[in-house]
C-alpha cells in the first residue's frame, strides 16, 4: 500500500511521469504530437458551437437557392410531379426526424429539392410560347401593358389578342415592341400595328447573361421594333383589372415625371424620375457610365437601399411627430405605429416603382424588418435576412440567377455581419479620453459608414466582376462622398415632394432634389476620371463564382474562427477566376461576326453586320478598353466582296465566307472557316457553319493542339423553354480538329508522246 503523498505507480510507469514522454514499443513519439488532440478537439468545440441552437435556420435559404441552382443547371425540364413528390417526401421525412441528430441534414436535403420543386413549378405557370426565328411584317394586335421612355427610342410591352403572320401560325402572349421617340402608345390602350419580330436575345457568348430567360419569366416571348403607324381602336373587352391598375400607375408615374419637369431637367429630371418611378432608361450614356464606373450605379436602380431611405424617413418622421403630443410617447407604442407606418410608405413605393422582381425583393426585406420591430424582435439579424431570401425566392425562384439578387444579398449579409459582429465592438463605452472626444465628434459613424461602404463594395466585387466584367476600385470614395448628401437631401426632398404635390407647394422639393443630384453626378464624374478608375476583369466561369459566394457565405454565417476558412476559399475562387484562359476565337450566332485573337494578344474582329452590343459585350469580357469604333479591330484583317481573312497568333488563316463561291478557296487555305450557310461536305477546313450555329448558338473556340475546344452557349441535349432546342439538327462534337485530306486521285491521262510511241 502506497503511503500518503508517495507518487503511485502502475504498470511500471511512475505515475509523476509525463506520459507523453512513453514512446511505444517499436516506434518514435515524435515532439509536440499531443498538440494534435487539443486541435481537434477546438475543432470540435466549433462545430458545436456552429451547429447550437439558432444556428440553423441562416442555412435554410442557401439550399433552397441552391435546389434552383441545381434547377438552373438542368439540360432539359424536370417531370414536375416528380420533382414535387420528391420534396413533399423529403420535407415530411425531415419533420419526422426533428427530434433526431439527423434532423440538420435531412431537412437540408429537404430544402435543396423544395428549391427545386418551387423553380420547376414556376416555370410550368408561367409556360409559354416563345418565337424560334425571326417573323417579318406580323400583324399585332393588343392591349398595351408598360411603357418605357428612353434616351433614343421608346418601348412597350403589349398583351397580344391577335397576330397573324405569313406561313407562320405561331401564337405569343406578350411581344416588347420598340419605336420612335414619342410615339409609344399610352398603357392601357388597344393598338393595331405590324411588327418585326426577333427571337428573345440568347447569351452573346458561352457564360454570359441570358436575356431570354428574363423575357420568359416576364412572359414575353419576342421582341421587335414596330413597322408604320400605330392604330388606337375600340377594344373587344375592357382588359381586365390589372390592365386598368397599370393604367393607373402610368398615369401617377407621368403625373410625377411632369412634376419634376417643371423644376429639373436633362440628366437631373431622369435621375429624380429614376429614383422615385424606377424610370431610368432616359439618362444620358455619359452620366450613366459614370455613376456605373464610380460605383455609384446601384443609386439608379430601385434596391434595399431606397426601400431603406423611404421607410427609414417615413418611420423617424412619425415618431417625431408622435412624440410631439403630450402622453402619446409614454402612453402608447408609437414605434410600432411608426413602423405601420414605415410599412404602408415601403409598399406604396413598391408599387409607383413599377413592383419589380429587384424591387419586390427590397420591399420584402424592409418588411421583414418592419414587422420584427412591431412585433418586439431584433430587427436586423441573420434570422431575419434569412426569412427575407426564403420569401424572396419562394416569390420568384428566377431571381436567383439575376445580377440584382447576388448583389443586393450580398452586401445585405456583409451588412448584417457588421452589425453582429463588428458594431458592438466600435459602439462600445470609450475608455480613455482620446476615444471620448472622436466619438463625440462623430468618429465612430464616420468609421460605421466607411465600414459599411467598403465591406458592401467588397461583397459585390465578384459579381460585378462576373456579369459586368469590371471592379470599381474607388467606390468606396465615391460612395463616402456622395450617400450621406442622397440619404439628408435628395431622397427625403423627393418624398417630400410626392406630399406636396398634390397641394401645388412641390416646387422647392424638386429644386432641393435637384442640388443633391448636381453633387451626386459631379462626384461620380470625378471619381470615373482618377486614374485607374475603371478596373476591367476578364471573363470567367460560373465556377469560380460558385465558390466565391461559398467563400462569402462562410464568412457571413459562420461565427467562430471557422469563418477563415471562408476567406481560403474566396481567396482561392478569385485565383481561379483570375487563371481562367479567354477564347482565341468567338463566332456569333448568325455567324457574321468573328472575333480572333492575332499574335498581339487581342481581339480582331471580322463583321458583316452592325451589331454593336455584341461587340461591346465581347470587349469588355476580353477586359479590353477599346470602343465598337476602334480602328484597331480590324487590323491584319483582309476582306473582298467573298468574304475576309485574318491570322491566328501562330499563323493559321480564319475565314469569314459571306458567299459560296468562296467556300471552295477557302476550304483549301484556311485552318477554319466560318460561314451563314451550309458548308459542303468535303472542306478540308474544319468548319463553323449555319446548321451548328442554329443548334448550338454563339461559339468560344480555344486553341487545343491542332484543333480547338468548343464551348457553347446551347449545350449538346439542352433544351430549356427559354431556350428550345432547334428541330431537325444533329448533334456536333466538343472539339473541332483538322480534317485529313481527301487523297486526290492520279491523272491516268498518257502523254502523246507515249501514245506516238505506242503507234
Amino acid at each position: 500500500m502506497a503511503e500518503p503523498g508517495r507518487p503511485v505507480r502502475s504498470q511500471g510507469v511512475a505515475g509523476t511521469w509525463p506520459v507523453g514522454r512513453a514512446a511505444p514499443a517499436g516506434g518514435f513519439v515524435p515532439a509536440g504530437f499531443g498538440i494534435w488532440p487539443a486541435i481537434v478537439e477546438t475543432l470540435r468545440a466549433w462545430v458545436r458551437a456552429e451547429a447550437g441552437p439558432g444556428r440553423l435556420l441562416p442555412w435554410v435559404p442557401v439550399a433552397f437557392g441552391g435546389g434552383i441552382a441545381l434547377y438552373f443547371a438542368a439540360d432539359h425540364e424536370p417531370v414536375l410531379w416528380v420533382v414535387a413528390t420528391t420534396g413533399i417526401a423529403l420535407l415530411l421525412g425531415a419533420i419526422l426526424l426533428r427530434r433526431s441528430r439527423l434532423f440538420a441534414p435531412a431537412i437540408m436535403i429537404a430544402a435543396v429539392a423544395s428549391g427545386f420543386a418551387m423553380a420547376t413549378w414556376k416555370t410550368a405557370r408561367m409556360a409559354h410560347t416563345v418565337l424560334a426565328k425571326p417573323l417579318y411584317s406580323v400583324s399585332l394586335s393588343g392591349f398595351v401593358e408598360t411603357r418605357d421612355i428612353r434616351e433614343r427610342t421608346d418601348r412597350f410591352v403589349l398583351r397580344v389578342t391577335a397576330m397573324e403572320a405569313q406561313r407562320s401560325d405561331v401564337k405569343l402572349e406578350r411581344v416588347r415592341l420598340s419605336v420612335r421617340k414619342g410615339t409609344a402608345p399610352e398603357v392601357g390602350s388597344f393598338v393595331q400595328l405590324k411588327a418585326r419580330l426577333m427571337p428573345p436575345l440568347s447569351p452573346v457568348r458561352p457564360g454570359s447573361y441570358d436575356f431570354s430567360r428574363d423575357m420568359f419569366f416576364q412572359g414575353i416571348g419576342a421582341s421587335g421594333f414596330v413597322m408604320g403607324g400605330i392604330t388606337a381602336s375600340v377594344p373587344p373587352d375592357a382588359g381586365g383589372l390589372r390592365l386598368r391598375y397599370a393604367a393607373f400607375m402610368q398615369g401617377l408615374r407621368d403625373a410625377i415625371d411632369a412634376r419634376i419637369r417643371a423644376t429639373l431637367e436633362g440628366d437631373n429630371r431622369a435621375i429624380a424620375t429614376a429614383l422615385l418611378t424606377g424610370r431610368r432608361d432616359a439618362i444620358t450614356a455619359p452620366v450613366n457610365d459614370a455613376m456605373f464606373i464610380s460605383g455609384l450605379g446601384h443609386v439608379l436602380s430601385i434596391s434595399g437601399y431606397h426601400m431603406a431611405v423611404v421607410a427609414g424617413v417615413v418611420f423617424f418622421a412619425v415618431r417625431a411627430l408622435l412624440a410631439l403630443i403630450p402622453g402619446f410617447a409614454v402612453g402608447f407604442a408609437i414605434k410600432k405605429w411608426s413602423a405601420a407606418a414605415a410599412l404602408v410608405a415601403a409598399a406604396f413605393y413598391l408599387l409607383l416603382s413599377g413592383a419589380e422582381v429587384a424591387t419586390q425583393r427590397s420591399f420584402f426585406m424592409t418588411a421583414v424588418v418592419l414587422i420584427a420591430v412591431m412585433v418586439d424582435r431584433r430587427a436586423i439579424t441573420f434570422r431575419t435576412l434569412a426569412v427575407a431570401a426564403l420569401i424572396v425566392l419562394a416569390v420568384a425562384p428566377e431571381a436567383l440567377v439575376h445580377p440584382s439578387f447576388q448583389m443586393s444579398f450580398a452586401a445585405t449579409l456583409g451588412l448584417v455581419a457588421l452589425v453582429q459582429i463588428g458594431m458592438p465592438n466600435l459602439f462600445a463605452s470609450p475608455d480613455h479620453s482620446t476615444t471620448a472626444r472622436i466619438a463625440m465628434w462623430g468618429g465612430r459613424e464616420i468609421a460605421m459608414l466607411f465600414l459599411a461602404s467598403l465591406i458592401a463594395g467588397l461583397a459585390t466585387t465578384p459579381y460585378a466582376a462576373f456579369h459586368f466584367h469590371r471592379v470599381t476600385p474607388y467606390g468606396v470614395l465615391a460612395n463616402l462622398g456622395a450617400m450621406p448628401v442622397v440619404s439628408a437631401l435628395v431622397m427625403p426632398a423627393g418624398l417630400l415632394g410626392l406630399l406636396a404635390a398634390p397641394f401645388g407647394l412641390d416646387g422647392v422639393f424638386w429644386w432641393l432634389m435637384g442640388i443633391g443630384i448636381d453633387w451626386m453626378v459631379a462626384v461620380s464624374r470625378w471619381v470615373a476620371a482618377l486614374p485607374g478608375a475603371v478596373g476591367r476583369i476578364p471573363a470567367f466561369g460560373i465556377a469560380p463564382l460558385i465558390a466565391a459566394s461559398l467563400g462569402l457565405i462562410l464568412m457571413g454565417l459562420l461565427r467562430t474562427p471557422l469563418r477563415w476558412c471562408g476567406a481560403a476559399v474566396l481567396l482561392a475562387s478569385i485565383a481561379w477566376g483570375l487563371s481562367v484562359r479567354q477564347p482565341d476565337i468567338l463566332v456569333a450566332r448568325d455567324g457574321a461576326s468573328v472575333a480572333v485573337r492575332g499574335g498581339d494578344g487581342r481581339l480582331h474582329l471580322i463583321r458583316t453586320g452592325k451589331d454593336n452590343f455584341l461587340l461591346k459585350e465581347w470587349l469588355a469580357a476580353d477586359a479590353d478598353s477599346r470602343d465598337a469604333g476602334s480602328a484597331s479591330l480590324t487590323e491584319g484583317i483582309s476582306c473582298d466582296e467573298a468574304g475576309c481573312v485574318t491570322p491566328l497568333a501562330d499563323g493559321r488563316l480564319v475565314a469569314l465566307a459571306s458567299r459560296i463561291d468562296a467556300l471552295a478557296d477557302d476550304c483549301s487555305r484556311a485552318a477554319l472557316v466560318v460561314t451563314s450557310r451550309p458548308a459542303p461536305p468535303d472542306c478540308a477546313a474544319m468548319v463553323v457553319d449555319r446548321p451548328r450555329l442554329l443548334r448550338q448558338g454563339t461559339l468560344a473556340l480555344t486553341r487545343r493542339g491542332d484543333g480547338f475546344s468548343v464551348q457553347a452557349v446551347r449545350a449538346r441535349g439542352t433544351n430549356r423553354p427559354w431556350s428550345p432546342a432547334a428541330a431537325g439538327e444533329g448533334d456536333f462534337e466538343t472539339a473541332l480538329m483538322p480534317r485529313a485530306a481527301a487523297p486526290r486521285a492520279k491523272d491516268a491521262t498518257p502523254s502523246e508522246a507515249d501514245l506516238q510511241a505506242e503507234d
